[in-house]
């Protein structure tokens, strides 16, 4: 007996926070046609534009909050969800400075993936939004969900050491941080340089109107991803 839409969807939205690694079905389905699962990452900053930096759980590795964006969600909608899981802030705490106007793509290492979902899964594929903090200190939670992300944190420099982070997302994170350098007043090392020795593009600012925000995410209303939380 073929399987209903809704145990389909059952089944994705289950597996969408495990990853491969703990779930061994549907995962090419919930993949875009490259192998990359759709995904966002936050930056939030304090008054001092200082970035929320966390080290992962029992890992040596600090990063910014990501995760997968849910069936049916839009990356804004997936932020909000994934901000309050892994820092334990609501909307309320935070104030959108600015968001990636195009995805940020990263491949993830074969040796990180099943041996059975090789030449299907490359990676992640994110939208970064920058967030600027209004609540406090002691607002943030890092075991709000009970399945916390991170066992630290700290106020970082907007210009992360990207010898912290780990080593296949340090295009990702550079790009990242140049593009959302646009929205603060954060001052290169040279104009037109970051610090990271790279020449900073030119401002793309993304769609801010109503109309053009949900053109914007109108295409991933039904992706959902899969792949690794890495």
């Amino acid at each position: 007996m073929a399987e209903g839409p809704g145990r389909l969807v059952a089944g994705a939205r289950k597996l969408w926070k495990n990853g491969i690694n703990s779930t061994d079905w549907m995962v090419t389905a919930m993949i875009d046609r490259d192998g990359y699962r759709p995904n966002v990452a936050i930056v939030l900053v304090n008054g001092r534009n200082q970035v929320f930096w966390g080290k992962r759980i029992k890992e040596h590795a600090w990063q910014f909050p990501q995760g997968g964006i849910k069936l049916g969600e839009t990356p804004e909608q997936a932020m909000y969800r994934e901000l309050n899981e892994e820092t334990g802030l609501f909307s309320h705490h935070v104030k959108i400075l600015g968001r990636t106007r195009d995805w940020l793509h990263y491949n993830v290492p074969n040796h990180w993936v099943k041996r059975e979902w090789r030449g299907t899964y490359k990676g992640q594929k994110q939208i970064w939004f920058l967030l600027r903090m209004l609540g406090r200190d002691c607002d943030l939670n890092l075991r709000h969900s009970g399945h916390p992300e991170f066992d630290a944190w700290r106020w970082s420099d907007y210009w992360v050491p990207l010898e912290s982070v780990i080593d296949f997302k340090r295009d990702v994170y550079r790009l990242g941080l140049e593009e959302l350098a646009e929205y603060l007043d954060v001052t290169p090392r040279a104009i037109g340089i970051s610090p990271y020795g790279r020449r900073r593009s030119k401002s793309r600012r993304p769609p801010t109107n109503g109309a053009e925000r949900i053109a914007a995410g109108a295409a991933l209303v039904n992706p959902s991803p899969a792949g690794t939380d890495a």
